[in-house]
């Protein structure tokens, strides 16, 4: 199968101003290995998407195609109006990356180093999108304003993170690719981070696809789940919905006459109003946990491996 490309950078009038992110049968080959076998999703502005998937099922391969730096074997692939494989630095300058690995600048200080590399992004200002952003107002919102004038190399690890995250939206992105963007943060760092792609995406209307071993984390940042799974995406949708399509049990507990119980069910809505009408103001303490994310996760990703063998 033959990918089409347009001209270099120019952006396709019937797709623009539509998905920021725009995938159709995806697909790529390493050799005689089918890594991708048919992706389909998209994306719109100011969404945040979270890419999971077992090792090896072509997350990485799908982030790098979708940046510009694989070319993919097939399929049809826009990324804000434009295919990847020929975006020019304009096309680049509306797009942010935060690696999981940190690249050193040690001899800059934190303050210098944003300051020197958002100036790469003063010619692709718009009225609609005025960059870069403010280095003061950058480091403030990143947390790194009581080390602004240090130099990297004195950072603690969790400090050096949140250089990483200030470097990949100091151009003020249209679309944020995040892998694992938490490594290294302790809670209140977690937290803070958490508020920022909030703010990113209802402030900012940032488009977001984020990539994470951290299903909690997923669950928490993400309006809508994307599992990948033998090279195909095997689920698209918030994490209710996938839970609700696996009919996982809840678990309810609750405590009557000094006693603790627990039940599991398909039904709990269902479940406590028939406890409540035997048991009244008998029933305290009353919890009902729905599967999480990674209880979800886990059975998609079992039943689809089982289906294949």
């Amino acid at each position: 199968m033959t990918v089409l490309n347009g001209p270099r950078g120019v952006v396709d009038p019937v797709r623009a101003g539509t998905a920021v992110l725009d995938v159709r049968d995806l697909r790529m080959r390493y050799g005689t290995q089918d890594v991708l076998k048919g992706v389909d999703f998209t994306a719109e502005r100011g969404e945040v998407l979270a890419l999971l998937g077992p090792n090896g099922a072509g997350k990485t391969t799908t982030v790098e195609i979708l940046e510009g730096f694989r070319m993919r074997s097939a399929g049809d692939v826009r990324v804000l109006g434009v295919d990847p494989a020929r975006g020019d630095e304009a096309w680049r300058a509306r797009i942010g990356v935060v690696l999981q690995s940190w690249r050193d600048h040690a001899k800059w200080r934190v303050r210098e180093l944003l300051a020197h590399l958002g100036s790469y992004y003063r010619d692709y200002s718009t009225e609609r999108v005025r960059r870069p952003w403010d280095v003061d107002e950058l480091i403030e919102t990143v947390g790194l304003a009581p080390h602004a004038h240090k130099r990297t190399s004195s950072l603690s690890g969790g400090q050096r993170r949140r250089l990483d995250v200030a470097i990949g939206i100091v151009g003020r992105p249209e679309l944020l690719f995040l892998d694992e963007p938490t490594v290294g943060f302790d809670p209140e760092a977690r937290r803070e981070f958490h508020d920022l792609v909030h703010r990113l995406s209802d402030d900012e209307d940032t488009t977001i696809l984020l990539t994470t071993h951290d299903l909690d984390e997923a669950e928490k940042l993400a309006d809508r789940i994307l599992i990948l799974a033998g090279g195909s995406i095997i689920a698209d949708g918030s994490a209710d919905e996938l839970s609700r399509r696996m009919s996982t049990e809840a678990e309810v507990k609750w405590t009557r006459d000094g006693q603790r119980y627990v039940h599991t069910t398909s039904e709990p809505t269902k479940f406590v109003y028939e406890l409540f009408r035997q048991y009244g103001e008998e029933i305290a303490d009353l919890e009902v946990r729905r599967a999480s994310l990674e209880d979800t996760y886990v059975a998609m990703v079992r039943r689809f491996e089982e289906g294949t063998r």
